[in-house]
């Protein structure tokens, strides 16, 4: 089905074709007719499945429909987990919105608060927010969620996860009810809990479904390598060296200690990377986002918190360094690459430790995955071995002079010297 069969205002067409879109994919087919007819909808979507695409659409459309309630006053609402989603909404809003008069507004945490609150005071009509900094604001009476006439609820799985449900009944409580505005879900799985939620704040939701088999991207090139642990990095670096095109590496390990290790280790193989993870201050991650968009950094190395919500065109390769434990997280790792149209290669390694994880994937997503034994010729044996050393703190300059002393010690005698007067 194309785009132009649908009954669509001109500016949101001008803006579709904007971004180069012709045909939609399974979830905006199921899910754009319903949404378009006023019904309210839960999906099952996957990132990468142009489910952004989907409700930016109906938004604007029926903003476009339909005249103000009250002037400067939100009309539109999108929650959503994380900062790097929040970010990525916005910039698609900003390509699909391109020829519609709706200021659209970024809500979250970790960045200039004045700045947001003063642009909420002035007016917005759509905001898209994290939901910590959104219930601030609204605690201060900055502005009304009175007027909301559709909300938007992105990867409702993740805010069970990450532990943002009851922050989110606390928005919703905020809002109209729920037959005085339409309300759409989107969630990787439409477990119990979420179609509960659906059940409590939707009007009579109409419930879309892709099966897992569905999701995986048909244009991923899959593949997984059994080697030992030992032998990863050395693979890894092969295999990339191989690649005759400019390569863009997303690289997804489990832990947090592993990621700094195996981006150091990059690093000292002068390849341009940065390393990814959810204690990052927020300025860094998203510059970290920025640079590897622009193609000044060509391997990123994530945990899970980058696999999702973080859209990036023409990322090559991904690969599971890590075979993640969760089947789910495998589908949301690979939906990097092979995005709106284009191929891409997943390279997964299930070495002695994670292989038992392979079964499990394979039967989410409903294939089994081609799988080989690397050969000598794959491993790349001409590397630096270790990784960078930390820089450690100047020494302590004595008063008066350009020299240094070491640290003055407080021990005397195998004890620590009593303080004068006790």
């Amino acid at each position: 089905m194309k785009f132009t069969e649908l009954d669509l205002p001109a500016e949101v067409m001008r803006g579709i074709e904007g971004v180069g879109f012709a045909d939609l994919t399974p979830v905006q087919e199921e899910s754009i007719p319903l949404a378009l007819a006023g019904r309210d909808v839960a999906a099952q979507a996957q990132t990468g499945t142009g489910k952004t695409a989907a409700f930016l659409i109906t938004l604007f459309t029926r903003l476009l429909k339909n005249p103000p309630t009250a002037k400067g006053a939100p009309r539109a609402l999108i929650i959503a987990p994380t900062r790097e989603l929040v970010v990525q909404i916005c910039a698609d809003a900003d390509g699909i919105g391109a020829n519609c008069p709706f200021k659209v507004q970024a809500i979250f945490g970790g960045v200039d608060y004045e700045k947001q609150r003063r642009a909420l005071q002035t007016g917005v009509d759509v905001i898209v927010a994290t939901p910590g900094r959104l219930i601030d604001y609204v605690k201060q009476n900055i502005f009304t969620l009175r007027h909301v006439e559709a909300l938007v609820i992105d990867e409702a799985d993740r805010m069970f996860d990450m532990g943002f449900i009851r922050d989110l009944r606390y928005i919703l409580r905020k809002l109209p009810p729920f037959e005085k505005r339409q309300t759409m879900l989107f969630s990787a799985t439409l477990s119990q809990r979420v179609m509960e939620l659906a059940y409590e704040f939707m009007n009579l939701a109409e419930k879309v479904s892709i099966e897992p088999e569905q999701v995986t991207a048909e244009r991923v090139e899959q593949i997984v390598y059994h080697v030992a642990r030992r032998e990863k990095f050395p693979l890894l670096l092969g295999l990339l060296k191989k690649e005759t095109e400019d390569v863009r590496v997303m690289v997804f390990v489990n832990t947090k200690r592993e990621g700094e290790h195996l981006s150091g280790r990059l690093q000292m193989n002068d390849y341009k990377v940065a390393y990814l993870s959810g204690d990052i201050a927020q300025n860094k991650r998203l510059r970290i986002i920025e640079d590897f968009k622009a193609g000044k950094l060509n391997f990123l190395v994530a945990t899970d918190v980058a696999s999702r919500g973080l859209h990036v065109e023409n990322v090559t390769h991904v690969v599971n360094y890590d075979l993640p434990q969760d089947a789910e997280d495998y589908v949301h790792r690979i939906g990097r690459t092979a995005r709106a149209g284009a191929g891409g290669k997943s390279i997964s390694f299930a070495d002695e430790d994670l292989a038992y994880f392979l079964p499990d994937i394979e039967e989410y997503i409903g294939q089994k995955i081609p799988s080989t034994i690397p050969h000598d010729e794959d491993l790349c044996h001409d590397y630096k071995r270790g990784v960078p050393h930390k820089k450690k703190p100047p020494q302590e300059k004595r008063a008066g002079s350009g020299k240094t002393r070491p640290p003055r010690r407080r021990r005397h005698g195998g004890k620590s010297r009593p303080k004068s007067g006790g």
